[in-house]
């Protein structure tokens, strides 16, 4: 006698009409989804009359583990651009029959050999090469990649009249900080404005307060700073507040990525928002295989408070 075929979401999708990623979502429960509830229920009722199981992890390391890609995050970033891919990298690979795999803190290369001889993944991806599209001089996507999300903070701020602007940094190594500076430096240099100065703001409060008070004293004509994400960004407000300086009619200050805390403070904080969850879809259609040329890119845009 043979096996029973083991119910797949395509059975599920073609029981209850509707597509796999629809199926993904109803059984995932996908908040960022918007589902009718007679879908819903349809979905629901199908897979329920066949009996379908969620294969899960156990699944894909019987398979050998060609079902689980696996993403390396090993650099902090908690704004909307790394919610959003791995939002969409997850959901893609799962109405493919994938699962995601998420690793947290630096991968090292025995570390990552390690998982590549326990699980034998499909594939295994590194966050910042993903957030590091376009960062080529002869690769640069002004319209959806890293260099245009990087122009934004740069053409809010010239936009407002601003033509000495300086780029807030971290106090330590970081990989994207060149390709950052690259970008506003070229924006400010397209429109006209005086090349980008940096300005490494550390912690603690004590000490960044120094930093930015040393650099405006030497580059009295900067009147506004875009910061390397909203972490520095609220650095340099706290700075800027302990030194009595006001923003943003002395200095503005404009943040990147639109983490939840600068919505908080006061002034709330200019920032610029990322949706990259096309992005992390067209990661999973990638490394599956398939086309991603149905997908549309969400383009970022500046979220205007009343920091900048």
């Amino acid at each position: 006698m043979e096996p029973a075929r083991r119910v797949t979401l395509k059975d599920v999708a073609a029981a209850s009409g509707v597509s796999r990623a629809t199926v993904s979502f109803v059984l995932n429960d996908d908040p960022n989804q918007t589902i009718s509830s007679s879908t819903r229920e349809r979905v629901l009722r199908a897979s329920r009359e066949l009996g379908y199981v969620p294969h899960g992890i156990a699944r894909a390391l019987r398979e050998g583990s060609s079902r689980i890609v696996v993403l390396n995050v090993d650099w902090s970033m908690e704004g909307n651009f790394s919610r959003s891919y791995i939002r969409g990298l997850d959901a893609e690979l799962a109405a493919h029959d994938h699962v995601l795999l998420v690793r947290h803190g630096e991968a090292a290369p025995q570390s990552t050999q390690r998982i590549l001889d326990a699980i034998v993944p499909r594939a295994v991806l590194r966050f910042g090469e993903a957030y590091m599209d376009g960062h080529e001089p002869d690769q640069e996507d002004w319209e959806h990649g890293f260099a245009a999300h990087a122009a934004l903070q740069i053409r809010h701020l010239a936009e407002r009249g601003h033509t000495h602007i300086a780029m807030a940094l971290p106090d330590h190594a970081f990989p994207l900080t060149g390709a950052r500076l690259h970008f506003a430096d070229e924006t400010a240099r397209r429109l006209g404005l005086a090349p980008v100065t940096d300005l490494v703001v550390p912690r603690p409060r004590e000490s960044g307060a120094a930093a930015v008070r040393a650099f405006l004293a030497a580059h009295p004509a900067v009147t506004a700073i875009a910061a390397f994400d909203d972490d520095l960004a609220l650095r340099t407000l706290t700075a800027l507040h302990d030194l009595g300086r006001v923003v943003p009619d002395e200095v503005a200050v404009i943040g990147y990525d639109d983490t939840e805390y600068g919505a908080l403070v006061t002034p709330a904080l200019t920032t610029v928002h990322i949706d990259a969850e096309a992005k992390g879809r067209v990661a999973a259609r990638t490394v599956l295989g398939l086309d991603a040329a149905d997908l549309v890119m969400t383009p970022g845009r500046v979220i205007v408070r009343d920091s900048a």
